[in-house]
């Protein structure tokens, strides 16, 4: 007799469930079928063996990656080794997913079972779980399940900050709204601008510039020699400075209002603006290129680069794609018009703006779009799947594709690709070990600031206490020297007093005995010291006498 047991994983953590011995377990399916939405009837098939519940949420995820990925997680291995029988061979797992069973089968050796009877158990297990484990509701496995999503969700998002291509998919298509914005309210400006000042519009072919200049100069009545200086700062040129100074004088432009100059001057700040933040972007763009993808944007450029991963979606898209399609990624439409009507089909898409093409002769256009297809799909590939990517295979691959271009022009052979990529790697290895070590430095230096941070923090935890017990300390051997330095100081007087020639006449009876009641008030030991000694024999003395 074979017993099924079934494995169920759950956000909350591990259930492993038993099925009633059956010679057959196909024979069990139309009753597991029937059973699955009953509750009651469910329970009778279905019995609870054991359940592990997870510690944390980081385990519960580590544990949800590891059966995603279909490896054997040591929490689930030691949940099967302690709740599945001993006799492997009568004992037949059912899991869910095939990849966990195959880790489990290879790694434990328990038989394991996909699909049929293990999927309609599991459907069940899933629809009545809550009422299967002691003291798990409805309301606290639904939010089990929903942390661990996002928490799953999250952590493959974020495999690595630093090199999310989604922030230059965004970038390149904010990129290209803020010039097609921006074109459109430069000229929206010099339209504008124009009826007052008609001649600006061709002496200055800047739409920034000349936005720049329609709200320095405003009226152009009021334009004289003082603003020159300001108007060659902005043109970067003398003579067009002085020509713009010379067409104020003599335009044929309208007079314009106040309240007309003062919006344009505001819309032409905004224009402006628009551009600074477009060139901002365009910078943030560039690093980001550089720490994604550096050897794409080291072959063919940021722009093109970030393009060619907006259009395929994502780096990860663009490293899986033939270079036949990055070749023609951009002119689908073309493509497909040209099978539709059986004519040419386009040699290239958006690799078209990078610069080797437009260096080609017409013949070798399509060749060279060829070639350099090829060369970015490879650093495309080499970008997505290094650990620390580099400029180093870009640059190399560069240097291939000037060097076909130099033989299609002169017939200069192009070096081996074997012996290029070989300099690529050893250069590669240098670098990327120069990049560990200075990453290995950094993580040392945070550590030991994060210790030195902590170390302060704790000093200052411990301060008051310290205080506290140090206070407490003085005020203890304070009180405990206050009695011994009065018993000296009263050690002391009585010396004093004895040493006294006056004290040596013989004293009257009550004053003695007023001394010895006082001495022993305060506590002195009246010990036969040598001054008491020769204070007595004085008195024998002087008594004898009398």
């Amino acid at each position: 007799m074979v017993l099924l047991h079934v494995l169920f994983e759950h956000a909350a953590g591990y259930a492993l469930l038993v099925l009633k011995e059956v010679e057959e377990i196909s024979l069990l399916l139309p009753q597991v079928e029937e059973c699955v939405l009953n509750i009651g009837k469910f329970h009778s098939i279905v019995r609870l063996v054991a359940f592990s519940p997870f510690k944390s949420a980081q385990s519960a995820l580590e544990n949800a990656n590891a059966v995603s990925e279909g490896i054997l997680h040591e929490d689930l291995r030691l949940f099967l080794e302690t709740n599945m029988p001993a006799k492997k061979k009568k004992a037949l797992l059912g899991v869910g997913d095939p990849k966990i069973g195959a880790s489990i089968q290879e790694e434990l050796g328990y038989p394991c079972q996909t699909g049929g009877v293990v999927a309609e158990v599991l459907r069940g297990v899933r629809l009545h779980f809550h009422s299967l484990v002691k003291g798990l509701t409805e309301v606290s496995a639904s939010k089990a399940q929903l942390g661990l999503g996002h928490s799953y969700s999250r952590a493959k998002v974020k495999f690595n900050v630093n090199r999310v291509d989604n922030m230059i998919i965004q970038s390149i298509s904010l990129l290209d709204q803020l010039d097609k914005d921006i074109n459109t309210f430069s000229m929206r400006v010099r339209e504008w601008y124009g009826y007052h000042f008609p001649e600006l519009v061709k002496i200055v072919n800047d739409n920034a510039t000349y936005c720049r200049l329609a709200r320095l100069i405003g009226n152009r009545k009021e334009l004289n020699e003082e603003k020159l200086e300001a108007l060659e700062e902005l043109t970067m040129d003398g003579a067009k400075a002085q020509a713009i100074l010379d067409a104020s004088r003599s335009s044929m432009g309208m007079d314009i209002s106040p309240i007309d100059l003062i919006n344009i001057e505001s819309f032409s700040s905004r224009v402006v603006s628009l551009s600074e933040y477009r060139q901002s972007l365009n910078t943030y763009l560039r690093s980001k290129m550089a720490q994604v993808a550096p050897s794409l944007s080291a072959l063919i450029g940021e722009a093109v680069g970030a393009r060619l991963i907006s259009h395929a979606g994502s780096l990860t898209n663009l490293a899986k794609y033939p270079a036949s399609t990055v070749q023609i990624l951009g002119a689908e439409k073309a493509l497909f018009r040209a099978l539709k009507t059986r004519g040419n089909t386009p040699k290239y898409g958006l690799i078209f703006h990078s610069t080797f093409i437009g260096r080609a002769a017409a013949k070798n256009k399509g060749r060279i779009s060829r070639y350099l297809a090829n060369k970015c799909s490879i650093a495309s590939r080499i970008d997505c799947f290094s650990e620390v990517p580099t400029t180093v295979f870009g640059e190399k691959l560069r240097e291939q594709v000037e060097e076909r271009l130099s033989f299609y022009e002169t017939g200069d052979p192009p070096r081996k690709n074997l012996d290029v990529m070989k300099e690529a790697v050893n250069e590669a290895g240098e670098v990327v070990a120069e990049i560990r070590r200075k990453l290995a430095k950094k993580e040392k230096k945070r550590l030991k600031k994060k210790k030195r941070l902590e170390a302060l923090a704790a000093a200052e935890n411990n301060i008051p206490e310290n205080g506290q017990e140090t206070e407490n300390g003085e005020e203890k051997a304070n009180g405990e020297e206050k009695p011994k330095k009065k018993k000296k100081r009263q050690v002391e007087q009585v010396a004093e007093d004895i040493e006294d020639p006056q004290e040596l006449s013989p004293p009257s009876k009550p004053k003695k005995k007023k001394k010895l009641l006082s001495s022993e008030e305060d506590g002195v030991a009246d010990t036969p010291t040598p001054a008491k000694k020769k204070k007595k024999k004085a008195q024998k003395s002087s008594g004898e006498e009398n």
